[in-house]
């Protein structure tokens, strides 16, 4: 019987990460989830305590870095299904069954199409791009589900990248033509638009995609997103 470890690395997430372990918790089956691991890149928050109040979830503290922190989760995962989701993304009612049932069926990897929480007229465009199964569609908000073995098999995550490490793992899936979208909406926070402006935010995303596609490299990548993006205090 298949069974998922939910993994999601966290920093200073004191203000989601309680409601979004509840909605796990509530949305799934016991029998279905071997664990959820929560790995901390160094909260200086309450997130620690928060999570250390949830008995079913494991806590676990890491060097900083979503890359670093999800490969080091996958360490202690008992499943044979791996999930990677983020502190603000929130997968539909059941998600579950869904990621067992496209295993059953031979898909090793996918995410869930997926919406924001605002009714603004290019992410609500913007999301409905994502049921198509395009790599350009494609993102980390979206979350990624894969067997261990797969996930093993590429390599992990790959953690010279400090942020994009998402699209990285992405595209080695593609490439072995390994990929699924489940027509189910996962709904993610807008929280960074909201705070960085909708079309700044938009246009910097833009700029982070063009930029890896023609090489630069993954700290000049990373050097341009603490510059430009990244926000405190979201």
């Amino acid at each position: 019987m298949s069974r998922i470890s939910i993994i999601i690395p966290i920093y200073n997430e004191a203000k989601h990460i309680c409601n979004l372990l509840r909605h796990l918790i509530e949305n799934s089956s016991s029998e279905n989830i071997a664990d959820i691991i929560i790995v901390d890149g160094g909260s200086t928050d309450n997130s620690q305590k928060i999570v250390s109040s949830f008995k079913n979830v494991s806590l676990l503290n890491s060097e900083k870095g979503r890359a670093v922190q999800m490969n080091f989760g996958t360490k202690h995962a008992t499943g044979d299904i791996l999930y990677f989701l983020h502190a603000d993304s929130y997968p539909p009612q059941n998600f579950d069954e869904f990621i067992i049932n496209e295993i059953n069926n031979n898909n090793l990897a996918g995410c869930f199409k997926m919406k924001f929480d605002t009714n603004h007229l290019w992410l609500k465009l913007a999301s409905w791009f994502t049921k198509f199964s395009w790599k350009t569609c494609r993102g980390g908000d979206q979350s990624q589900f894969i067997t261990k073995t797969l996930f093993n098999d590429i390599g992990g995550y790959n953690e010279v990248f400090t942020i994009y490490e998402d699209n990285d793992l992405i595209s080695k899936l593609y490439e072995r033509n390994q990929f699924v979208v489940i027509q189910e909406w996962l709904t993610t926070s807008a929280r960074r638009y909201n705070a960085n402006g909708m079309w700044k935010l938009q246009l910097h995303y833009w700029s982070i995609h063009l930029q890896k596609r023609f090489g630069v490299s993954p700290k000049k990548l990373n050097q341009y997103y603490c510059k430009y993006v990244n926000v405190k205090n979201l």
